[in-house]
């Protein structure tokens, strides 16, 4: 860019569950440079800080109070984005959401804007940018993607196109991280992978149907007191949640159990086909080497708390949940 005589400036050292602060400073920076177009190079913590700076560079109030507390969309004009992609996972590449940290209120929102404007105009996909990761992120995305479909799959009671669509997406996750975790440089792999956390997110597989996110919502409010890696406060979270719902949604884990997990149900009672789904997810979790749970992340018996405080209580579920299930589930987290 800066040979077609491009004023190019840079922000950098946007971390893992970019902040407020970090996106005040951003403001600040966009602002001096009086720049029109924000590139995006990175996974989706940067594609999400991109967003929420694309929306906030002309605002005239506190982008956290109006984004991120009121939940409004923007009134100013924004500026737009494109993505270069070195991590997967997210689908941030893709959407119009963006999540930021307030370390100060103890929370961690997401807001999925309606202007479409919002989302990138571009988004560059080459699975060779993400060859470089490390395992520890590379299987944090991965499980990111899977957890994105189950949390569009795992509600309603209809016979619904899109779970047909997120099945195969879950089988394709599944099949390609096995591959990727045995040997990283599989070009084919990481491309599957890529590809899958694009479709995972586009809206595709929401359409038509209720939505969960309950899962999100406890990893996110993980993330905000403990500050771990996304993908991985998910991963400690799911299992425990996923064990709690599957009495109120039966029908749709005994599916996902047959269909994804290739469960044989000869012989076995609803219940037991269900938590052998379950038992099967988990073990592919761990095959992966996944965390498992929120104490290796740094959370304590004193973090629940806190970390309830932060849970947003979604109603797209099977289950709505009340504060103290919500407590139990992050204590069977620890």
């Amino acid at each position: 860019m800066k040979k077609n005589d491009k004023n190019v400036a840079e922000i950098a050292s946007v971390m893992p569950n970019p902040t407020i602060e970090k996106l005040y400073e951003g403001m600040e920076i966009t602002r001096q440079h009086k720049a029109e177009f924000i590139l995006a190079v990175g996974g989706g913590s940067v594609c999400d800080y991109s967003k929420a700076l694309s929306v906030s560079v002309n605002c005239d109030e506190d982008p956290w109070e109006k984004y991120y507390v009121r939940f409004e969309e923007p009134s100013c004009e924004t500026l737009p984005v494109g993505c270069v992609l070195t991590m997967v996972g997210t689908g941030s590449e893709m959407n119009a959401g963006s999540v930021i940290t307030n370390h100060d209120a103890k929370l961690k929102i997401g807001h999925v804007f309606a202007d479409e404007k919002i989302m990138p105009r571009f988004s560059i996909l080459n699975p060779e940018y993400t060859m470089t990761l490390s395992h520890y992120q590379m299987v944090s995305g991965i499980y990111d993607i899977f957890n994105h479909i189950c949390e569009q799959y795992f509600s309603g009671e209809d016979d619904n196109t899109s779970d047909y669509v997120s099945e195969g997406l879950m089988k394709s996750v599944i099949h390609s991280s096995r591959i990727a975790n045995q040997n990283p440089q599989d070009y084919e792999a990481r491309s599957n992978i890529m590809w899958t956390a694009t479709w995972a997110l586009n809206t595709l597989v929401s359409r038509g149907k209720s939505e969960d996110w309950m899962v999100h919502m406890l990893g996110q409010a993980a993330g905000a007191i403990i500050n771990a890696t996304h993908g991985m406060t998910l991963a400690a979270v799911s299992f425990p949640y996923y064990k709690y719902i599957m009495p109120y949604g039966l029908p749709k884990f005994v599916r996902f159990a047959e269909n994804v997990w290739d469960v044989d149900p000869a012989g076995k009672s609803d219940e037991q086909i269900a938590t052998e789904g379950l038992d099967a997810m988990k073990a592919w979790m761990e095959e992966l080497g996944l965390v498992m749970n929120l104490t290796e992340l740094g959370a304590t018996e004193a973090s629940i708390e806190d970390i309830a405080n932060a849970t947003i209580i979604l109603e797209g579920g099977y289950k709505v949940l009340g504060r103290e299930e919500v407590v139990r589930i992050l204590k069977g987290s620890l």
